[in-house]
């Protein structure tokens, strides 16, 4: 996987002394601060810059404008978490399917791709939870089906991307429609958002399992209004940014700078700009 700009190589200890005079800068010089945030050398794949693993197919959170410049609120969240740690950031787009897998191999430094912080998840990553994020069906407009939800799925074929939470959802649903005596949910999977999307606009699919935040994203784009929900939202979860286990020091980095973008307003302004203001955390 290619990253998404050139980088420029300094030497590691030059880094990590810059590094530390910044995060000593922006946290205020608290001595207690700048040692839980001060990062080692070889913290880093690549000195002076993290590169965080994205699958950049889901707006309003990650997604390609005009098909080449990486954006949404995740870009600009983890842009402005970088500046506060005094790195570059460099966005390596990931299938979602692999994206822990990658982080372990280290292709990457972090991940921040609506990744739910999950107990499974925690057993072999840790996170900074930055927002909270829930799940919806989509269907065609209309409603054509008379899908009430989740709970009305039983018997219908619903697409979603492969390895997200709405597939354990689904898969969960799908048990209890059978235990009461109904069809099972045919779950369709595909590596990207906007592959499972385009069944539902084919109607191959009865319905689309995605986040509420990408649902809503995807109806105020469509510029023939052609999808709606069904349902009310379901499974609030919190997302977090991951490390692996063994960087703590980039974990409590990340942690710190998140806490400063938090308090200096900027957390606030990005999820505003984005219509996610209902997803900060409290």
């Amino acid at each position: 996987m290619k990253p998404t700009s050139r980088l420029t190589r300094v030497p590691a200890a030059c880094a990590v002394a810059a590094l530390a005079f910044v995060l000593v800068s922006v946290f205020g010089g608290s001595s207690s601060l700048a040692a839980a945030t001060k990062l080692p050398a070889g913290a880093l794949g690549q000195p002076g810059t993290i590169r965080y693993c994205s699958d950049i197919s889901s707006p309003p959170l990650e997604f390609y404008k005009n098909g080449t410049t990486a954006t949404g609120s995740d870009i600009d969240l983890g842009d402005a978490i970088a500046q506060a740690m005094g790195l570059k950031p460099v966005w390596v787009n990931t299938a979602f399917a692999g994206i822990i897998p990658a982080l372990q191999a280290g292709h990457c430094d972090a991940i921040m791709s609506q990744l739910f912080d999950k107990a499974s998840r925690r057993a072999v990553v840790d996170f900074v939870d930055y927002m909270n994020s829930s799940e919806a069906v989509l269907v065609a407009a209309g409603n054509p089906k008379h899908i009430s939800g989740i709970a009305g799925l039983c018997g219908k074929k619903v697409a979603a991307e492969t390895g997200t939470t709405i597939t354990d959802f689904l898969t969960a649903q799908s048990k209890t429609c059978t235990k009461d005596g109904k069809q099972p949910i045919s779950v369709q999977t595909f590596l990207r958002d906007a592959d499972a999307l385009e069944q539902l606009a084919l109607g191959h699919v009865d319905a689309y399992g995605t986040t509420l935040e990408t649902g809503a994203y995807d109806m105020s784009k469509s510029t023939h209004k052609e999808f709606q929900f069904a349902g009310k939202a379901f499974g609030q979860i919190a997302t977090g940014i991951a490390t692996r286990k063994n960087d703590k020091a980039l974990h409590n980095a990340i942690a710190a700078a998140f806490a400063t973008v938090q308090r200096n307003g900027t957390y606030h302004r990005i999820f505003a700009k984005w219509g996610l203001v209902a997803d900060q955390l409290k």
